[in-house]
């Protein structure tokens, strides 16, 4: 008996010793070192990250020593020894939880843009009280959207929900994927998670607002798994024409939601390592709920080439034009393009000088950051261009899409400071334009030509290949990846709809497959999706420095201005006498050449005259009323006489 009771004793001890060997002291270099929890500006975010995950580790530490706890004191006595074995298995708290268990909520994916346009991408995933945003993108203007300078997302959504943001998650730093970022920021100032480029350029941005010292950005790399409310956000490398692309694996409590990005498959960049597809494989293999993809070239048969080729055909045309000043038009994003255009210049000994503000400022982010490397003396300022000869000159520039005010732009109206084109230019288009574009473009060309230049696009040479993927990349990520349910992002209409039906014709059921739009609620459970709803959307135009203070209205009226001009008139009245003391004078802009219709502005001022007296004889004393007895009375003669229809402001003084 008493060496029972010591073989008992002894097994008691070898529990608790145990115990207390699983009880790893937490070591917080330790910690930063083997988490993706990164460091943010000046180290201090990355710190508190730290502090949290430690907290959190230790919380779910604290019950391991309840067990040990509870262990009798003296287990002299067999009866106490029996009973704490039943009492160890009654420890676990799986009993009470089986009965409160609570049933899993809806992930809800909600794009308030990137839909159904090109630009302003932001997609928001909600999941109870947490949210994360992916994306935060701008959209230029279109040709009706006179006197507007950018277009954001609208956030309403986000403002109700302020509370539950956790985070903005940041694919990559081209303008329609971070732009409104400060925007967005100066309303919620939540942490920002990018990779070191899309950082970089972010902080390049929100300096020129004054907010780079708040923002929080926390520099992440592929592979970094981020973790966010219920949200754990893994970042996958891709390949795109911006270096430090990344997709996302988003693990939720009702599964794994992948988000491409950008990306195309190119197995030899320029910069850093193909896409990393075993990884998206794995991901596959694991399971996949949604699938978001880039649907941009989801229309274009075939592969995305490699932007390699783009080096082969610009070395050929500089090889070809040693005689000839150069100057190459990119987007200015377009970091591998420019590394190129400077091996090229470096190879035929050329000096390389920028031209247009944003091509500057991300030549000097992607250099300072060494994504861009630029031997010692080649880039000149734009000012010391006229010190070289003309054909030892490369000129990088912005107005690849015809952009008026833009360099290239300015250079083909004869409007640049610096540069004078003529016929010993050979002019490079390394873009194709973006679809709406391509009037501008054409424009831009025909000036260029009329100087006397040479101009080479895309039609002409390989001096542009595209950063998104085409179909058969397309298929061979559906094909990996497997999803139960795919929806097609970052496009117009019959860009997402070739997508869906790609998705269609490698096996995926048509009810799977979901063309969403703007606003719409896309909700999922575990084996369920359903488009339940939508929430506010749509597009905040910003003027200068005001956001949204231009609607549909003020649109309406400039677009009046522009096409039909404008006409004031005025007089002044004694409501006493109910006499018209002076005018009606009628002042016209953009209507007719006053000078050259004398006798119609005469015609047209006795008309308001006519109107006024009879307003005023009928005892009509109310501005809103005489206004309006003139403006209608002056609009249908000016449309029977001109068939225009101008607007037409009258202008009313007591006197």
């Amino acid at each position: 008996m008493e060496k029972t009771k010591k073989q008992t004793m002894d097994r008691a001890e070898a529990r608790k010793a145990k115990g207390r060997r699983s009880a790893k002291p937490l070591n917080l270099e330790e910690l930063i070192n083997s988490n993706d929890l990164l460091i943010a500006a000046e180290g201090k975010r990355g710190t508190v990250a730290v502090g949290e995950h430690i907290a959190s580790q230790e919380k779910k530490k604290a019950p391991a020593k309840k067990p040990a706890a509870k262990k009798p004191a003296a287990p002299k006595k067999k009866p106490a020894a029996k009973k704490a074995e039943p009492a160890k298995k009654s420890e676990a708290p799986k009993t009470p939880a089986k009965r409160g268990r609570k049933p899993l909520g809806k992930l809800k994916v909600i794009p308030l843009g990137g839909l159904d346009e090109i630009g302003k991408n932001m997609t928001v995933f909600e999941y109870e009280n947490d949210i994360i945003i992916i994306d935060c993108g701008l959209a230029f203007p279109s040709t009706d959207m006179l006197g507007v300078d950018l277009v954001i997302p609208d956030i309403t959504y986000l403002r109700k929900n302020m509370e539950k943001i956790r985070g903005i998650f940041l694919t990559h730093g081209h303008e329609d994927h971070i732009g409104s970022l400060p925007y967005v920021l100066k309303e919620f100032n939540v942490p920002v998670y990018g990779n070191k480029l899309t950082l970089g350029l972010v902080r390049r941005k929100l300096a020129e607002h004054r907010m780079e010292k708040t923002a929080m950005l926390i520099e992440t790399a592929p592979g970094s798994i981020i973790e966010r409310g219920c949200f754990k956000v893994e970042f996958i490398k891709v390949n795109h024409s911006i270096p430090d692309a990344a997709g996302f694996a988003i693990r939720t409590p009702v599964g794994t939601v992948l988000h491409t990005g950008d990306f195309k498959i190119d197995t030899t960049p320029i910069h850093g390592r193909p896409i990393d597809l075993a990884r998206i494989g794995e991901l596959g293999k694991e399971g996949v709920l949604l699938l978001m993809a880039d649907s941009t070239n989801a229309g274009r048969p075939g592969m995305a080439s490699s932007e390699k080729k783009v080096g082969k055909a610009l070395l050929s045309i500089f090889e070809g034009a040693q005689d000839k000043r150069i100057i190459v038009a990119s987007f200015a994003s377009n970091v591998h393009r420019v590394q190129q255009i400077i091996d090229a210049s470096v190879k035929f000994g050329r000096k390389v000088a920028a031209s247009g503000r944003s091509m500057e400022g991300v030549i000097a982010v992607a250099h300072e950051l060494g994504y861009l490397k630029i031997p010692k003396g080649t880039l000149i300022p734009l000012e010391q261009v006229s010190k070289y000869p003309p054909h030892k000159i490369t000129l990088i520039t912005t107005g690849s899409q015809g952009e008026p005010m833009s360099a290239l732009y300015r250079m083909a109206f004869s409007d640049h400071r610096t540069i004078t084109v003529n016929q010993n230019d050979l002019i490079i288009i390394s873009a194709s334009p973006i679809p709406g574009n391509e009037l501008l473009v054409s424009r831009v060309i025909n000036e260029l030509e009329k100087l006397g230049a040479t101009v080479v696009d895309n039609k002409m040479a390989d001096v542009h290949v595209s950063g998104h993927a085409c179909q058969e990349e397309l298929k061979l990520i559906l094909g990996l990846v497997k999803p139960k349910f795919f929806m097609p992002v970052h496009g117009e209409y019959h860009h997402l709809f070739s997508h869906a039906k790609l998705a269609i014709e490698t096996g995926m059921a048509e009810d799977h497959v979901f063309l969403g739009a703007n606003g719409n609620v896309l909700e999922l459970s575990k084996d369920a999706a359903k488009i339940t709803g939508s929430v506010p959307s749509g597009q905040v135009m910003v003027d200068g420095i005001g956001v949204g203070d231009v609607g549909n209205i003020v649109l309406r009226d400039r677009r009046i201005l522009s096409q039909e001009g404008i006409i004031l008139v005025v007089a002044a009245i004694n409501k006493q006498t109910k006499a018209v003391v002076s005018g009606p004078d009628i002042v016209s802009r953009g209507f007719i050449y006053v000078r050259e219709n004398e006798d119609l502005m005469g015609e047209a001022q006795e008309v308001v005259a006519a109107a006024l007296k009879k307003s005023l004889a009928r005892g009509n004393l109310e501005w809103a009323a005489l206004k309006s007895d003139m403006k209608d009375a002056l609009a249908h003669f000016i449309m029977s006489k001109t068939k225009r229809a101008p607007m037409i402001i009258p202008i009313i003084m007591d006197v």
